[in-house]
């Protein structure tokens, strides 16, 4: 037991033995030119400029070391330092450090080899600062300078040249403090915030920053150079001004959005992630759609010169450049005409249209509706604008294009396509007629397939698609088989992405991959159950029916000499193709048939609607209707080859899929 006393008092001693010697070594560590040097150097980034004049001997003042620093640094846009020690060598109370230095820049990296000496002062080494240890060259007298030439953005052009997207002249709005009238000056901002849609707080906040001046021009808010009205009345208000600059403006507006997208500032998170490819804080970067797709291409990389002058201003050493790079421009097959006309038919509707060249796969309209202005983000968004975008119920900023639906009735063609090309029944095979309620036997139990039309002639495969009878197509998916439906539907490119600049949703039968029942199975046969489609690639498996059995990959891109490239060769037999087609173009011509209304004198057209429902149960009363109309010029003489498939949400109370055909039928004269 006494020993054990002993010891004790014996450990603790060698404990403590220890650990002072350990902070010993720590304080030589912490006080060593090197380590500070490190220390200095780590602020930098940080814009920490008082604590590194802490680390230095006070040469000049602070508030001439903070503001030379801080202009240079700040200046040249340091994003990262490092520093690599060569050599220190000590004598008595100096030290000197060799180093090399590597800094990231608005102009890219920097690498330079340079010494710094540093004087001991109570047991810690201090910097003896001068402007070289910014840059070796750099003396107290000099300055650096940072030249920049601004690299254009590419424009966005349509099929025939005419600009969707590029820089243009726009008016800048603003007030000049000292042009105001103090008297009204709070119902002047009051009206200005009204005009402008802007909160009069954000108007004030902008007046009294800390920059303003009396005669300080302080912009508001940037708007088309032809909003000429709206002008007019700002105008009217003492103290506005208006100014040209030039914006990345957006011809077609809402007609164009949800395919171009828009361009803004660059957030820090994508400044952290794109840094390396010469991106600043103060780059432009695309934020969706094409503009996004096509960044890499479409984005102009600012030139850029770091250099130093003497005391005369004249250029001593350019200490890093990159060279200017303008944008690419980018044509598109996009045909403006097309891409208007469908924008102005539906933008009352919640929809999605697309048009294509099914002999070529050129995509000559994107369209979605409700939608944004892509000018109201490339010029600046409003709060008020914002929250009006993002709190609409209506979804504007949802891309409807790319998503997938219940297609409906407008399936039955692909239900048809596939029970002719695996001999499950021919074009004449007679269903028998069923009424306007059938199931298949007792073992559906309450379940049954019904269907709005009767008709007196035969049930076939062309008198199933004039009357648009979901019994025929029910019956149809049934003699097909679950394994032949999914297989054929997986060789058309459902439940698989469909390669778009955009990219898709992409369309699916089953959200399983196969069909639980046979009640499913029957569903999908006309389009329902749980069957969904994308409209883009609904419109290249329609183009089989004009191309003797190949589907057609689309492109947005627009090339002079178009090579025809197929999603899927011999995806149906010519036959099959044909006999589809010939039945959809008595859909229109046939006074029975349920597009009939869509008939051209002149024309030969083709075409299936469809009237999907989406209910939560089948005793849903309040079950929204998507209305499609799927359409396609079928003479193979016309110059004018033109495919489209529009969908509209919410028809039910509009005449269902009629609401679509009659918007579009005057595209295809």
């Amino acid at each position: 037991m006494k020993n054990k006393k002993i010891l004790i008092p014996i450990v603790i001693l060698i404990v403590v033995v220890i650990a002072t010697v350990v902070v010993i070594l720590l304080n030589k560590q912490k006080v060593s030119p090197e380590v500070i040097l490190k220390d200095y150097m780590s602020h930098i980034t940080n814009k920490e400029y008082e604590q590194m004049y802490e680390l230095t001997t006070k040469e000049t003042s602070k508030e001439e070391y903070i503001t030379r620093n801080k202009n240079i640094y700040e200046g040249i846009e340091v994003s990262k330092i490092d520093i690599n020690v060569a050599k220190t060598s000590k004598k008595g109370k100096e030290a000197q450090v060799i180093y090399t230095t590597v800094i990231d820049t608005i102009a890219g990296e920097i690498s330079f080899s340079n010494t710094v000496n540093l004087i001991k002062e109570n047991d810690t080494y201090k910097i003896k600062w001068s402007s070289n240890i910014i840059f070796p060259n750099l003396n107290n007298e000099y300055k650096v300078r940072v030249s920049t030439l601004s690299g254009k953005r590419g424009k966005i052009l349509d099929r025939n040249g005419s600009i969707l997207a590029g820089e243009q002249t726009a008016s800048q709005i603003g007030f000049v403090p000292g042009k105001m009238n103090e008297t009204s000056k709070e119902q002047d901002i009051k009206i200005v915030a009204n005009l402008l849609n802007m909160s009069e707080e954000t108007i004030k906040k902008s007046l009294s920053a800390s920059y303003v001046k009396e005669d300080t021009f302080v912009p508001l808010r940037t708007v088309l150079k032809n909003e000429t009205q709206l002008k007019q009345k700002l105008l009217e208000v003492k103290g506005i001004k208006i100014i040209d600059t030039e914006e990345r403006i957006y011809n077609l507006g809402e007609a164009t959005s949800g395919l171009l997208g828009y361009v803004q500032g660059i957030n820090a998170e994508e400044l952290e992630e794109k840094k390396a490819d010469s991106y600043t804080a103060n780059s432009i970067i695309g934020k969706s759609g094409l503009e996004r797709t096509y960044e890499s291409r479409l984005r102009g990389i600012d030139g850029v010169e770091i250099y130093i002058t003497d005391s005369n201003g004249s250029k001593i050493k350019t200490i890093a450049k990159r060279d200017l790079k303008n944008g690419e421009d980018i044509k598109l097959t996009i045909d403006s005409n097309i891409q208007s006309k469908l924008y102005e038919q539906f933008k009352q509707d919640k929809s999605a249209s697309v048009a294509i060249n099914p002999k070529t796969g050129e995509i000559l309209a994107l369209v979605s509706t409700p939608t944004f202005n892509s000018n109201d983000f490339s010029l600046g968004m409003t709060t008020n604008k914002w929250n009006e975008l993002s709190s609409d119920e209506n979804k504007p900023l949802y891309n409807r294009f790319l998503a997938s639906y219940t297609p409906g009735s407008s399936f039955k063609p692909v239900t048809g396509a596939i029970g002719l090309n695996t001999n499950s029944f021919t074009s004449e095979d007679d269903f028998g007629t069923s009424g306007t309620k059938w199931q298949k036997d007792s073992s559906w139990k309450d379940f049954y397939i019904t269907t709005l039309a009767t008709y007196s002639g035969k049930a076939n495969l062309q008198n199933a698609l004039i009357y648009s009878d979901n019994i025929y197509f029910a019956k149809a998916a049934l003699r097909i088989g679950k394994d032949k439906f999914t297989q054929n539907l997986s060789n058309i490119g459902f439940n698989k992405e469909i390669q778009t600049p955009l990219g898709t949703i992409k369309s699916s039968y089953s959200n399983n991959d196969t069909f639980a029942n046979e009640t499913q199975l029957a569903n999908s046969g006309y389009g329902q159950a749980e069957v969904l489609a994308n409209p883009i690639h609904m419109a290249m498996v329609y183009s089989a029916f004009v191309n003797e059995g190949n589907i057609i990959n689309v492109c947005l891109e627009y090339k002079e000499d178009t090579t025809t490239s197929y999603y899927k060769e011999n995806a149906f037999s010519k036959e099959t193709a044909n006999k589809i087609k010939e039945s959809l173009i008595q859909v229109v011509e046939n006074q029975n048939g349920t597009a009939h209304s869509a008939k051209i004198e002149g024309l030969t057209i083709a075409g299936k609607t469809g009237t999907a429902e989406i209910k939560a149960s089948k005793d849903d009363k309040e079950g929204v209707e998507l209305g499609w109309y799927n359409t396609f010029i079928a003479d193979e003489n016309s110059g004018k080859q033109l495919l489209i498939v529009s969908m509209v949400e919410d028809v039910q109370s509009r005449g269902g899929s009629h609401y679509v055909v009659d918007k579009v039928k005057d595209l295809l004269k």
